[in-house]
């Protein structure tokens, strides 16, 4: 989350006229993340986020993304809602973008991931990826595995001056990754981001999964992958072998990893690495100046692929 595009006060109150949700009380930008314009709202009559779209983002593809929210709610999924407007629609414009207003989710998401947050996040994807089998629409992966090769083309004049070398390294890299993905693995909705910042917790219990705006239809196990990479990890990008273990029991328990899935783990954890390493990568170099948002950055991703690059099987993600 992040804030991109400002919104006036009477622009505010214009847009929530088309809305039975009462007048604005309260209204700040949200300043983590960096892909959307997010604001929190307070109404008179509820909390609320407010979401502005901005151009990594397909406006065709967001009936897609409100439509899953609202189909895993009905699964028992807990995510935010969208609010529709007076006249059923729940996408909008606003400040020259498409914007929705989403439900409120109480809970706040874990600064410092420990063991015990990793099993309810495994469990959590599994049962995600179970309420998604029967969404009918689909959504190919913009940043799948032959969306990698020009993300690194769009950075390539100047990674090396984010570390001397790197251009060469995420070559080599992404060569090997591109040579040994796995192909015929089960194929669902995924979350695509589930990081710590898009996971709340109340206490020790998981209470909600925000940001569904990279959802895509894909390999289950790659979003297995991305969750590895986000939640255990240490802070001296050591991999925490406990954490891993805890999170993939966990899925495992609600939907069982076939042998294939786990023999690919290495691989895809790869992929999962080189993809957020590569948007960061961008971001880090051409993030607009005088944006609310704090650039995140890539080498901590570097160091996870190395990681990767070595895993000889899945028994190094604790299986």
């Amino acid at each position: 989350m992040a804030v991109y595009t400002e919104v006036t006060d009477d622009a505010l109150a214009t847009f929530l006229a088309g809305y039975d949700i009462g007048t604005a009380v309260a209204f700040r930008g949200i300043a983590e993340g960096v892909e959307n314009s997010n604001y929190s709202l307070r109404t008179t009559t509820a909390d609320y986020i407010l979401t502005l779209y901005e151009k990594r983002v397909d406006p065709a593809e967001l009936p897609w993304f409100l439509g899953l929210m609202e189909h895993l709610a009905s699964r028992g999924v807990v995510c935010p809602q969208p609010v529709r407007g007076r006249d059923g629609q729940a996408l909008r414009q606003l400040a020259g973008r498409h914007a929705a207003i989403t439900t409120f989710l109480p809970g706040v998401w874990p600064r410092r991931v420990r063991a015990e947050h990793c099993g309810p996040v495994g469990a959590a994807l599994a049962a995600l990826h179970l309420a998604g089998a029967d969404y009918a629409p689909t959504r190919a992966n913009a940043l799948g595995p032959h969306g990698w090769p020009p993300l690194l083309d769009r950075s390539r004049d100047r990674a090396d001056t984010v570390q001397p070398g790197l251009t060469a390294e995420l070559d080599a890299a992404l060569s090997g990754i591109l040579a040994h993905w796995p192909s015929g693995l089960p194929i669902g909705h995924i979350h695509a981001d589930m990081f710590p910042d898009n996971v709340f917790f109340l206490g020790d219990a998981l209470s909600g999964l925000i940001d569904f705006y990279f959802a895509a239809t894909d390999t289950l196990a790659y979003d297995v992958a991305v969750c590895l990479n986000a939640w255990c990890f240490e802070p001296d990008f050591s991999f925490n072998i406990t954490k891993g273990r805890a999170l993939l029991l966990a899925y495992d328990a609600i939907r069982p990893l076939s042998a294939a899935e786990r023999a690919a783990l290495p691989v895809l954890c790869q992929g999962a690495a080189i993809r957020f390493l590569l948007t960061r990568l961008f971001d880090w170099l051409n993030t607009p100046p005088g944006a609310l948002v704090t650039p995140k950055d890539p080498l901590e991703y570097l160091r996870r692929l190395r990681f990767h690059l070595s895993a000889r099987d899945e028994h190094a993600y604790g299986l």
